[in-house]
């Protein structure tokens, strides 16, 4: 639990180094990239507890309670850490050590990271939206990719051909805009887009686009080489 825990603490004193604004959707959508490989069984016990403690038969996703039940964003990301707390008071230390011993193996790190995520996660995403992130948001997808790719990080996996070439894609969107901004890709394509839907497939579009410039740069310095 110590990456876990370290990890929800930052996120709580610093909410906007990680998720660019205290949200309980942000932090959903950062938790679900960086939980596809750590603490998963953990947090479906969250979710069946939330539902118990909230006495509601409905299934949305525990953000989504909790937002409903504080009303705002800021307020339901603040009270997430103390119901997340609460949780693990009350619940059997067997599951927090399950969890534990699952993905503390060395061995575990060379195997439960090693696919394309922009490959395999962001061509999942393009073809169900809605499965991998719930809605189609462009937010949601920044959030997902960050949380996916601090986990690969801190379990050692070294960054793919793809991923490296994903870090470019920032300084792109900002040239191609003509925009000087600390902002996020998601940020400026949100800005430019009617909403988060249209905004989500603009990207895929923009990122094709970004892909194709990089091909062609590669032709060209080829063959200037020849």
């Amino acid at each position: 639990m110590n990456n876990l825990n370290r990890l929800l603490q930052e996120i709580k004193n610093n909410p906007v180094m990680y998720l660019d604004k205290p949200s309980i959707t942000h932090l959903h959508s950062f938790l679900s990239g960086y939980l596809n490989t750590q603490y998963m069984e953990l947090f479906i016990s969250f979710q069946k507890w939330i539902q118990e403690t909230e006495k509601t038969s409905i299934s949305p996703s525990w953000d989504k309670i909790i937002l409903f039940v504080c009303g705002s964003e800021r307020n339901a990301f603040y009270s997430f850490f103390e119901l997340f707390e609460k949780f693990l008071k009350q619940k059997d230390d067997s599951i927090i050590q399950e969890s534990e011993e699952k993905y503390s193996a060395p061995e575990d790190n060379s195997s439960f990271l090693q696919f394309d995520i922009y490959n395999e996660i962001l061509s999942g995403v393009k073809k169900r939206p809605g499965m991998y992130l719930g809605s189609s948001s462009i937010t949601k997808l920044d959030m997902s990719l960050r949380g996916t790719s601090l986990a690969r990080r801190e379990a050692g996996v070294p960054p793919t051909a793809q991923e490296r070439e994903f870090e470019g894609f920032q300084s792109w969107i900002q040239e191609k805009y003509a925009i000087k901004t600390g902002q996020s890709w998601s940020k400026i394509i949100l800005f430019y887009s009617v909403d988060e839907y249209e905004a989500l497939y603009k990207f895929f579009e923009l990122f094709e686009e970004y892909l194709n410039s990089n091909k062609s740069l590669d032709i060209d310095e080829n063959t200037s080489k020849c």
